[in-house]
């Protein structure tokens, strides 16, 4: 039975340091047995990894990639308030803007880049709800921006198969 951060690791990933928010707000909030974070964009060393919208000047596949490190990031927001990514015992919820082209509908396909990233390190607790949406821009030109609310605390903890 492996903990989620043994599934990271075994992943050959590594939580990258909490990107720095980019105006007025936290990059995650704890309330009672929920963390909401907030909306996070591929940064990679605190420059996006791509920019532009997708369906024109970036591809579903690169997309996809960059919802797996906006989950990423989300996740690191996540175990600043926690301190540990053990703590998490399900992801609860994902919100997943697509910076979409005109006539771009592939949206839950990007998507699955943050799902599938989370099922891999959380198992069938990492199975969630989910919203993609396409829209017009996001900040700074990214492509791909993603929000997660988790459970921690007193929620009845998972056995982890």
């Amino acid at each position: 039975m492996k903990l989620p951060s043994q599934r990271l690791a075994d992943l050959g990933l590594v939580l990258p340091p909490v990107v720095t928010p980019l105006a007025a707000y936290v990059s995650a909030v704890r309330h009672e047995d929920l963390i909401f974070t907030a909306g996070q964009l591929p940064m990679v060393g605190g420059v996006l990894e791509t920019v532009g919208k997708v369906g024109a000047e970036v591809t579903a596949e690169t997309a996809r990639d960059c919802a797996r490190i906006c989950a990423l990031n989300a996740l690191a927001a996540v175990v600043s308030v926690t301190g540990d990514l053990d703590a998490i015992v399900r992801i609860v919820k994902l919100t997943v803007f697509v910076a979409s082209a005109p006539g771009f509908a592939g949206q839950p396909e990007v998507g699955n880049g943050a799902s599938q990233l989370l099922g891999e390190v959380f198992g069938d607790a990492g199975r969630h709800a989910r919203t993609a949406v396409g829209v017009s821009i996001l900040p700074f030109d990214a492509p791909v921006e993603v929000e997660m609310v988790v459970a921690v605390g007193s929620t009845p903890q998972v056995h982890w198969a």
